[in-house]
C-alpha cells in the first residue's frame, strides 16, 4: 500500500471493515442455520463440533425460515465459504492499518520538507528585508542631514545681519 494518504488507506479501511462485519454476520447465521435444522446435523461430519449435539434439540424448524436453509444445501459450505471470506477481509483490514502509520510518516516528511523549503524562503525574504532596511535607514539619514543643513541655511538668512 505504497503512497496512499491517510484519506485514501481510511475509506479503504471503512471498506474492509464493512466487509469484515458482513463476514463476522454470514458466520454467525450459518451457524445459527446449522444448530437450528436438524436435517443438517446428520449431513455433517463426526469430526466437525456441530456433530457432537447428535439429535439433543429436536424442536422442529421451518426450513425456509433463514435464506441460506431455503437453498437446500449444506450450512458447511456457507460457513467455510464466509469463514474464508472473514479471513481475507481481517488480512486485508490488518495491513491497511498496518499501512497508516508509514503513511503519516510519509506526509510528515513531506510536511518537514514542504516546511524547510518554507523556512528557506521565508529567511531569504527576510534577508532581502534587512537589505532593503539598511538602504533606506542610509538614505533617511542623509535626507535628514539634508535637512538639518537646510534648517541652518534658513535660520542663517532670516537672522539679523550684525555689520
Amino acid at each position: 500500500m505504497a503512497a496512499k494518504s491517510k484519506q485514501e488507506l481510511g475509506v479503504e479501511g471503512q471498506r474492509h471493515l464493512e466487509e469484515t462485519i458482513n463476514a463476522a454476520f454470514q458466520i454467525l447465521s450459518s451457524m445459527n442455520d446449522e444448530l437450528c435444522n436438524p436435517a443438517l446435523w446428520s449431513t455433517l461430519s463426526p469430526g466437525h463440533p456441530s456433530a457432537a449435539l447428535g439429535g439433543a434439540g429436536d424442536a422442529p424448524v421451518d426450513s425456509s425460515s433463514h435464506p441460506s436453509e431455503a437453498g437446500g444445501g449444506s450450512g458447511g459450505g456457507v460457513l467455510d465459504e464466509a469463514r474464508l471470506r472473514y479471513k481475507s477481509a481481517v488480512c486485508a483490514l490488518r495491513s491497511c492499518i498496518a499501512a497508516i502509520p508509514s503513511a503519516t510518516q510519509e506526509a510528515g516528511a513531506l510536511d518537514s520538507r514542504a516546511d524547510a523549503v518554507e523556512i528557506e524562503r521565508l529567511e531569504e525574504r527576510a534577508s532581502s528585508l534587512r537589505k532593503e532596511l539598511e538602504n533606506k535607514n542610509k538614505l533617511l539619514k542623509l535626507l535628514i542631514d539634508q535637512l538639518r543643513d537646510l534648517i541652518t541655511d534658513i535660520a542663517m538668512w532670516q537672522s539679523p545681519c550684525s555689520v
